[in-house]
C-alpha cells in the first residue's frame, strides 16, 4: 500500500523475458517432479502438491503433519513433488488423511472394496 492509503497499481506480469542481472540473462528457477511414471522429471513450474516417497502419499504443500515431521528433522530426504494430483494417484500415491481427510475416506472405502 502506499503511504496515502490507496493500494498500488499491480505489477505488470506480462513480460515473458528472462530476467537479467546486469547484461546476462540469469537462467530459469527449475522444480524436480514426480512424474506419473514414478520417475522424477525437471519442470519450471513448481509442484502443487508435496508427497512422501516411503509412505507413497500425497498432500497439500501446508499439510500441518509434513510441516511438523519437517520441522523435527525427517521427512525430506524422501519428500517428492507432483504437478497435480491426478499425477499423484497415477504413480500410485494415496491421500493424506490429515490435509485430504475426504480423498483420504474414499481412497480407504475404494480399497476396502477391492479387498477379498
Amino acid at each position: 500500500m502506499a503511504a496515502t492509503g490507496t493500494p498500488e497499481p499491480a505489477a505488470d506480469t506480462t513480460d515473458t523475458a528472462a530476467p537479467t542481472v546486469g547484461t546476462a540473462p540469469v537462467p530459469s528457477r527449475r522444480y524436480t517432479l514426480t512424474g506419473p511414471d514414478n520417475r522424477p522429471y525437471s519442470s519450471t513450474t513448481p509442484g502443487t502438491l508435496g508427497g512422501h516417497r516411503r509412505g507413497r502419499l500425497y498432500g497439500r504443500l501446508d499439510c500441518p503433519s509434513a510441516l511438523r515431521t519437517i520441522a523435527a528433522g525427517g521427512y525430506v530426504r524422501h519428500r517428492v513433488f507432483f504437478a497435480d494430483e491426478a499425477t499423484a494417484i497415477a504413480a500410485a500415491y494415496r491421500p493424506c488423511s490429515v490435509c485430504l481427510p475426504e480423498k483420504y475416506r474414499q481412497w480407504k472405502t475404494r480399497r476396502k472394496d477391492r479387498t477379498p
